[in-house]
């Protein structure tokens, strides 16, 4: 059984099952007519397929560098299964091709402009060298990226996008940057001679700690704020779940001994993306 749970883990399924969640949740903040039934099955999908190739794609730069050895189980499980797993990105791929039909427009048209930065990111990712200073940009964009197909994907749905979307939408954009550059500095707790080119490499211990405060206190007077500021009760209950996801990442940043052993910051880290389900 841990072996099951253990491949799921390496497969992104937490990350894909919290993407649904919190698309879910951003659905729920709205009272138009039901998101279309196929845009969760898609977005899964589409997650599920980015989080692996990427993966791939680094275990292939790493062997035509010959350079070093994936730092991480992960990878060295994607390795392992590399040629499996590329026939599932296939099917993968196939599913959400067909499932597409299904979708209404305006998501067709949003997801041809999204997926196709993701690929131009993947692909630049692959090509460029391992210190290139574009690297850095990788924790906002996926961040951003991750955050525009959750909530893009019901917005291009709605006749019209509130305050309160807005901002919660900025607050998720957060926590999800959180969550990579609190990663970055935990894998380089991890393996402190071998550093990966990162934000938190470029950046040093002290300035990240800095940031991932801050950023936690904005999150949270934000979430705080809409209490008061909106009397949808939805909104105020997703407001607060997302303060709590910020400030359960911050409790790993807090006790990084604790957290580091077993990948445990991975698994709450990634788990945090279920918690909307708290309010769904």
């Amino acid at each position: 059984m841990l072996s099951y749970i253990r491949n799921a883990y390496y497969l992104s399924f937490p990350v894909v099952i919290g993407a649904v969640l919190s698309n879910r949740m951003a659905t729920r903040l709205s009272d138009v007519d039901p998101i279309h039934w196929a845009t969760p099955i898609v977005l899964a999908l589409v997650v599920f397929i980015i989080y692996t190739v990427d993966r791939l794609l680094d275990v292939r730069k790493d062997e035509l560098n010959a350079s070093r050895q994936p730092l991480t189980a992960r990878h060295r499980f994607h390795r392992q299964y590399a040629a499996i797993l590329w026939w599932v990105v296939i099917g993968a791929a196939g599913l959400a091709f067909i499932l597409t039909f299904f979708l209404p427009s305006s998501v067709i048209k949003f997801g041809i402009v999204l997926g196709g930065i993701c690929i131009a990111y993947v692909g630049a990712v692959f090509r460029l060298p391992s210190h290139h200073p574009a690297l850095l940009l990788k924790e906002p964009l996926v961040a951003t990226l991750y955050a525009a197909g959750i909530w893009g994907s019901v917005w291009v749905q709605r006749p019209t996008i509130s305050n309160v979307d807005i901002t919660e939408c900025l607050m998720f954009t957060g926590i999800a940057f959180q969550n990579l550059l609190l990663f970055a500095i935990m894998e380089q707790l991890e393996a402190p001679n071998q550093p990966q080119f990162s934000l938190a490499t470029e950046w040093g211990g002290d300035r990240c700690d800095v940031i991932l405060r801050w950023l936690t206190f904005l999150i949270i007077a934000a979430g705080l704020s809409l209490c008061f500021l909106t009397n949808d009760r939805f909104a105020q209950r997703s407001a607060l779940m997302l303060a709590l996801m910020s400030l359960t990442l911050y409790g790993i940043q807090r006790y990084p001994d604790y957290f580091i052993k077993n990948e445990r910051y991975r698994w709450l880290g990634d788990g945090v993306f279920w918690m909307p389900a708290l309010v769904l």
